[in-house]
């Protein structure tokens, strides 16, 4: 977990080291965790769907080319429909929702296609915070520890169209809870990607 919490900070510390020469844009976001990613009409299919995620979020373009940042605030919601056996042997549906407020952090490299549109890739990790917790209070530091916060990896592509219009698609990797995740358990889900809480996320953006 240091070696994680040290290459964001050193990330960080890259932003700053050059923000007197860097361009900062802000945007809004939004978009769906879906089960599936084959680009057809059944994405967004009712059953297809998980729930959704919106929010702002900012980029910071450094004077490297292609190279850039971007973080965001998303409140994110899930909703799954979960069966279970109750006490008497009867089996019963309940459906599950969980309210989050997360937190990606990007590293991102852009090819320029002409003035009109730019490829990019990126990769970087996320902090999920329980708002939807029944104890969670937004004024008690506690809610906020590494204990409580899940964390996972998201990876990614997308377009940047006319300069404003952002159209992106990542596949988002649980690692567990913030506290617990180390740098080998990291890289083994990324490698193997054998979490049962992995989901897709299709997203559409503008930057002002």
């Amino acid at each position: 977990m240091k070696k994680i919490l040290s290459l964001v900070f050193m990330v960080a510390a890259m932003m700053y080291a050059t923000s007197a020469n860097a361009q900062i844009k802000f945007g809004l976001k939004g978009g769906l965790n879906v089960t599936s990613m084959s680009f057809s009409e059944d994405v967004f299919d009712a059953s297809n769907k998980t729930g959704f995620f919106v929010g702002p979020m900012v980029k910071v373009t450094v004077p490297i080319v292609g190279l850039s940042f971007d973080a965001a605030a998303l409140y994110d919601q899930k909703e799954a429909d979960v069966k279970y056996v109750g006490t008497n042997g009867d089996f019963g549906q309940a459906n599950v929702k969980q309210q989050s407020i997360n937190i990606p952090v990007n590293v991102r490299y852009g090819f320029g296609l002409s003035s009109l549109a730019n490829i990019f890739l990126f990769a970087g990790p996320q902090w999920g915070i329980n708002v939807g917790d029944k104890n969670f209070k937004w004024n008690d530091s506690s809610c906020y520890s590494l204990k409580k916060t899940n964390f996972s990896v998201n990876v990614g592509l997308g377009v940047t169209l006319l300069s404003h219009l952002q159209l992106s698609a990542n596949y988002n990797i649980a690692c567990g809870k913030t506290a617990d995740a180390t740098w080998k358990d990291t890289t083994d889900k990324i490698v193997n990607g054998n979490s049962k809480n992995n989901s897709w996320q299709i997203a559409l953006g503008y930057w002002f």
